[in-house]
């Protein structure tokens, strides 16, 4: 497994789908988008700390009723140590942004999954 692919993988604990529909065309494709992911979620001096990309992740997931994915981003979120008044506050900003309907849809699993990570 190339570098950049292996690497992706590390960062989320499985590969990323995109990169496994990127090789299933072209290796050097699926290498650079292993790149790019990699770019993405790479900590730089001064810069966004994994925790936060994963709440910021998750506050798009939200506003975007994606409900499956932030479900899945919760469990990262606890590996973080994000803390239930950190999901809280995302979770506002993605009723703000996203609209209290979608605050109302995506509400009830997050907040199940929550209790079952207890948060």
């Amino acid at each position: 497994m190339p570098d950049e692919i292996k690497e992706a993988k590390d960062v989320k604990g499985f590969q990323p789908r995109a990169v496994s529909y990127a090789k299933k065309m072209d290796d050097n494709f699926a290498d650079a988008v292993a790149g790019f992911y990699n770019s993405v979620w790479e900590e730089r001096e001064g810069g966004l700390s994994k925790k936060q990309k994963h709440l910021l992740v998750f506050a798009i997931a939200c506003s975007n009723q994606k409900t499956k994915s932030a479900v899945k981003i919760l469990q990262r979120l606890k590996k973080y140590g994000v803390t239930a008044q950190e999901i809280k506050d995302v979770m506002m900003i993605a009723a703000w942004t996203g609209g209290i309907q979608n605050f109302t849809n995506f509400t009830p699993e997050v907040l199940k999954e929550m209790e079952r990570l207890e948060f």
